[in-house]
């Protein structure tokens, strides 16, 4: 079977791209790289410089839906990895301070690990992630 590397990016529907670039950029401190117009999107490029990450929002001109869920078919969460479980306190100090809403540092019922849960503007769950040494 062929293999892959790694996710070399990730592209997500918003309602307001300038706003959800901006959310990105101060909350995860994503650098944004550029803006594109479209025959049917705006779509803005931003990276994460410390993992390579690529993250493009896009604003269709003519949106399906009005929020994301994670009910419905697709993308239910992205989950960004921390390397210790205490760099989850530091974020659940981070998203206080910015006023973003999230959950508490949860372990998860099975064990494999600990997250921390919130939402960008468009409703989209991102969780911070640290996976238990097995």
């Amino acid at each position: 079977m062929p293999e892959f590397t790694h996710i070399a990016h990730l592209d997500l529907t918003v309602s307001d791209v300038e706003a959800s670039a901006a959310w990105y950029a101060e909350t995860l401190g994503l650098t944004r790289l550029r803006r594109t117009d479209l025959d049917n999107r705006i779509m803005i490029v931003l990276v994460h410089r410390p993992t390579g990450l690529i993250i493009g929002l896009n604003q269709h001109y003519e949106p399906a839906a009005p929020r994301f869920n994670e009910r419905i078919p697709g993308l239910d969460h992205v989950g960004f990895a921390v390397a210790e479980r205490e760099e989850l306190e530091a974020w659940e100090e981070r998203l206080t301070e910015l006023g973003v809403e999230h959950s508490p540092v949860t372990d998860s019922p099975s064990g494999s690990g600990t997250a921390l849960v919130f939402r960008d503007p468009d409703n989209i769950q991102l969780e911070f992630w640290w996976t238990r040494p097995r």
